[in-house]
């Protein structure tokens, strides 16, 4: 494979300097562009993270020196020294729309980790181990851009990673419908235990925006291509409560869900242990070998112990069980910021370059 150069939109935050960590030394991706807003402009990277950096691994020094952009002011510059952007901003969903589609325009394709165009018609919405073949609907969003390179795709909602990938390749029984209680990590909001004390020995019972989502976004990843949009699914019906817990990393969600035709534990069990996509036959570099692992023990997959499974690309499941009042219950387990966001769309940007959409 080629080399790419890419670069980072929103390289401040909690997830820009998660995709910094993941592509400091990426087989496929250079970093050759780093941007933010008009306040780190004119910085270093590093002056910019000043007192600021989330994680413990120090950032890769191979970054510290480059000089960070403004998004907006400084999009000519970012865009001549980079093949396609990965964007992570912290805006108005409007401001993010117009920002994507502007370096869109510009020739320059952007995959996004942010959740404003996930609805867009014509953008596509991928978990590429589920619905890969979404991403053709780019040749008609550029036509609608009017662009031969450039186009946006998107990466689904951080805690869809967890209990999606072991509904959908069940739905050869016809998923009907699904109740999900997930309990998500402070990182999901950019946050440590440093910068949000209040969450230490605590849970919020409500995250802004988050059922929504949880409700809608699987719709779309089940839906098909028709003309020139992807139309939604009508099915599975899915509700959902959203908790925000005091844990560092990884999303866990609690699942409830009913068959048109009831499967056999074992028949489920056994499609979450053969089930692979796209990403597993064209052995990209951010792909797990495992993609769904099934735990036995009752108390597991636990947070601490799983979310990093597969350099935290791979999803865990367990307690899968009969239910009074759906057809079964199980738990499911994924790393909000690796699967559920920057390495996600590190994973759906190499599935990009694979099928020549990037060239």
């Amino acid at each position: 494979m080629k080399k790419y150069n890419v670069g980072i939109i929103g390289a401040t935050g909690m997830v820009g300097q998660r995709f910094a960590l993941l592509l400091a030394d990426h087989p496929w991706f250079n970093v050759t562009a780093l941007a933010a807003s008009p306040r780190s402009a004119g910085k270093t990277y590093e002056q910019a993270v000043d007192g600021r950096w989330a994680f413990k691994v120090p950032m890769p020094e191979n970054l510290k020196e480059l000089n960070v952009y403004d998004a907006i002011a400084d999009i000519d510059t970012v865009v001549s020294k980079v093949d396609f952007v990965f964007c992570a901003v912290d805006m108005k969903k409007d401001e993010i729309k117009a920002l994507e589609e502007a370096y869109a325009k510009k020739e320059c394709p952007v995959v996004s980790n942010n959740s404003a165009n996930r609805f867009t018609p014509d953008v596509p919405m991928i978990i590429p181990e589920i619905n890969s073949e979404h991403i053709e609907i780019i040749k008609s969003q550029r036509k609608r851009l009017g662009t031969k390179k450039g186009f946006i795709a998107v990466k689904s909602n951080c805690s869809l990673q967890s209990y999606v990938p072991a509904l959908y390749p069940l739905d050869k029984f016809g998923v009907d419908k699904c109740l999900v209680c997930t309990y998500q990590a402070i990182s999901g909001a950019g946050k440590t235990f440093e910068r949000w004390p209040e969450m230490i020995d605590n849970v919020i019972p409500y995250i802004g925006g988050e059922e929504e989502k949880s409700e809608r976004e699987p719709l779309k990843i089940w839906g098909k291509i028709e003309g020139d949009e992807i139309v939604p699914a009508n099915s599975p019906k899915f509700t959902a409560q959203c908790l925000r817990v005091p844990v560092s990393d990884g999303h866990m969600a609690a699942v409830f869900v009913s068959f048109k035709n009831k499967p056999s534990k074992e028949e489920i069990l056994d499609i979450w242990k053969n089930f692979s996509g796209v990403p597993q036959e064209l052995n990209l570099p951010h792909a797990p070998k495992q993609f769904i692992n099934y735990f036995t023990e009752d108390n597991m997959p636990q947070t601490n112990l799983h979310r990093n499974l597969e350099n935290g690309m791979a999803i865990s499941v367990g307690r899968l069980r009969e239910d009074t009042q759906y057809d079964y219950k199980f738990v499911c387990l994924s790393h909000n910021t690796l699967r559920g966001a920057a390495g996600g769309a590190v994973l759906l940007a190499e599935l990009l370059c694979a099928k020549g959409f990037m060239d």
